[in-house]
């Protein structure tokens, strides 16, 4: 493939499992701070769902967009090597994933600064997510809504939960998410449902707590406190849809701050998914 007569042409190729570690080195570079157990999680989504194109052998672009299932693809990791910006790269890489989704909707979380960019491929504004982060206050009060872990849940238990703020089944996903090294979950039942669940997970910087899925803020913030409970130094960086006005007061009832907010985008209709129960994104990367 050839981006411009001017510029050397660039390969683009499925990455190998050791590359998605590049992505996530990548990804720290740019300030978005992954977790340090994220690549097999992420890889296992969809083995063929992360590009990366090289010039002259070196790597120059990454990009993902992983297929959930027949109807819906999730893009994220659209980066460009610094050095190779403004050649006609990050387009090429980006037209191969896009190609690559077919006729799925496809979902995405950009840095507001593109959403231009992304309006002209067609994608649509569905709503803001902020980041939160900072040193957060302890809760006012004591504490009286008991949780479990997380792993003691039924699978199915929390994938019907996930169905209502998520487009696309993806029980193996989260599997290895709420099992992955370093990662810890505690959830809220109530008669036997499942009124709230979360997993907090160490970064580059500090820990992200994601997802952070309830019914009501009552049970988000039982959750939210077992989670801080986990022993660990460093900030805690909540990513919340600003439409969820209870997941926003909660975030600023805790002192946290916001770092960026990114776009909720999709190449059409926002799915019917419940942004009121959604008190932290999973991941801006996979969704």
């Amino acid at each position: 493939m050839q981006s411009s007569a001017m510029h050397a042409a660039m390969t683009i190729r499925t990455m190998a499992p050791e590359d998605v570690g590049l992505a996530l080195d990548w990804a720290a570079a740019e300030g978005w701070n992954p977790g340090l157990s994220d690549a097999s999680p992420f890889a296992a989504v969809d083995p063929g769902g992360f590009l990366i194109g090289e010039v002259d052998g070196a790597p120059a672009a990454i990009v993902s967009c992983v297929n959930y299932d027949e109807r819906f693809a999730f893009l994220g990791f659209y980066i460009v090597r610094p050095d190779l910006r403004g050649r006609g790269y990050g387009r090429q890489i980006w037209q191969a994933a896009v190609a690559r989704a077919g006729t799925r909707l496809i979902g995405l979380d950009g840095v507001v600064a593109q959403q231009d960019n992304y309006r002209r491929s067609g994608f649509v504004l569905a709503h803001a997510n902020v980041r939160y982060g900072g040193a957060p206050a302890p809760a006012a009060g004591m504490r009286s809504v008991p949780t479990v872990p997380l792993a003691s849940v039924a699978a199915g238990l929390v994938e019907a939960s996930e169905a209502a703020v998520f487009p696309a089944p993806r029980p193996d996903f989260l599997r290895r998410w709420i099992h992955a090294p370093g990662h810890h979950g505690r959830a809220v039942l109530r008669d036997g449902d499942l009124a709230a669940w979360g997993v907090i997970r160490p970064c580059r910087e500090g820990r992200k707590i994601g997802p952070l899925v309830a019914a009501d803020r009552a049970a988000a913030e039982a959750v939210l406190d077992d989670l801080l409970d986990v022993p660990a130094e460093g900030p805690v960086f909540l990513d919340v849809p600003a439409t969820n006005g209870e997941a926003v007061r909660l975030a600023e009832a805790r002192g946290l701050a916001t770092v960026f907010e990114t776009a909720r985008m999709y190449t059409g209709p926002a799915p019917p998914i419940r942004t009121d129960r959604i008190f932290g994104v999973t991941t801006f990367e996979l969704g």
